[in-house]
């Protein structure tokens, strides 16, 4: 129980992140951080005390496995999350061209 509660806090970090923070790349890195506790909850739920890799032996049938679904449904999400990181990041790098900082009340202030 105790790694599903370190999993809400460190979401709950990532949140704090996003709403105190006005540079928009430790906005960007708190909300991977965000997306990596989510990760580890879903692989956390694909465990079992004891469970062995899913392979079938057919001389020992009666065996505890580890559920491989979540570990691949968060195999996906980290390539999909991989790629808005690196999308949020482009989009982070025009509006520093653009406007020449990070900071998020500067940019909300120069309207252009």
């Amino acid at each position: 129980m105790i790694p599903y509660y370190l999993c809400f806090i460190l979401f709950l970090v990532g949140l704090y992140g996003i709403i105190t923070r006005r540079n928009l790349v430790k906005i960007a890195i708190s909300l991977s951080v965000m997306e990596f506790s989510v990760f580890l909850l879903l692989a956390l739920t694909g465990y079992r005390e004891g469970g062995v890799a899913p392979i079938v032996d057919p001389t020992d049938p009666v065996k505890v496995y580890v559920d491989p679904l979540p570990q691949a449904m968060v195999l996906t999400a980290i390539v999909i999350g991989l790629a808005t990181t690196a999308m949020i990041m482009a989009v982070i790098i025009r509006i520093y061209r653009k406007y020449g900082t990070f900071d998020i009340r500067e940019i909300k202030n120069l309207r252009g």
